[in-house]
């Protein structure tokens, strides 16, 4: 078993049930389809209407593939790890002048806001309850502890600019490492699309913090 695996975040059934589809009930039809916050997903309209574009975790339909252990678990551990991002990144108006810093903010909050929504979607139409807020993951996957993120909150400047960006590499790090989890072990379609926008988005974003980091 992974460390992913080990994260017990509002997971309210067994893996040996979740391999099965998440429920005997749910064996004969597919996972459902969300739209994500990567690639706009276009509609086709009906018969001489224009197309529209999917809202972010709007219900596209069912896959032919089947919800795992690995799918679940890769949900309702990545919702919480985004919501840390976003009590991060809520912080930062208050505590620096850096537009920089500003800027990543801004751009992590415009990713990860649609991504939980998609998340929260997908696992709604499973039947299941998302994990409501967040425990600090035991400091897995880059997650801040507490004491990390008191020192945050009473940062100021540069001191805030550089704690900051430290604490979020080591989130979006640890963010790859489950998105590369879901892509190895995942294996609905929805799930694996997120986790590869995932990858490649916090990918970017940690060189970019690690550019800042070196000035």
């Amino acid at each position: 078993m992974t460390a992913l695996e080990s994260v017990t975040v509002g997971v309210a059934i067994t893996l040996t049930a979740l391999t099965a589809g998440c429920s005997a009930a749910e064996e004969d039809r597919g996972t459902p389809l969300t739209a994500g916050s990567g690639a706009p997903v276009v509609l086709p309209g009906g018969p001489g209407e224009p197309g529209r574009t999917a809202t972010p975790g709007e219900h596209l339909g069912e896959s032919e593939s089947r919800a795992t252990a690995a799918d679940v678990v890769f949900a309702e551990a990545m919702i919480p790890h985004h919501r840390q991002a976003l009590e991060m990144t809520a912080l930062v108006d208050d505590r620096t002048t850096d537009p920089r810093i500003r800027a990543i903010a801004e751009r992590i909050t415009a990713s990860q806001e649609p991504e939980i929504k998609a998340l929260t979607a997908w696992l709604a139409a499973l039947g299941r309850t998302p994990p409501a807020g967040h425990d600090h993951m035991g400091g897995q996957y880059g997650m801040a502890t507490v004491e990390q993120m008191n020192r945050l909150r009473a940062a100021r400047g540069e001191e805030f600019d550089r704690l900051f960006l430290t604490l979020m590499i080591a989130h979006h790090e640890g963010a790859v490492a489950m998105a590369e989890e879901e892509i190895a072990k995942g294996t609905d379609y929805t799930m694996r699309y997120l986790a590869k926008d995932v990858a490649a988005g916090q990918t970017v974003e940690i060189n970019r913090m690690r550019r800042l980091l070196d000035d």
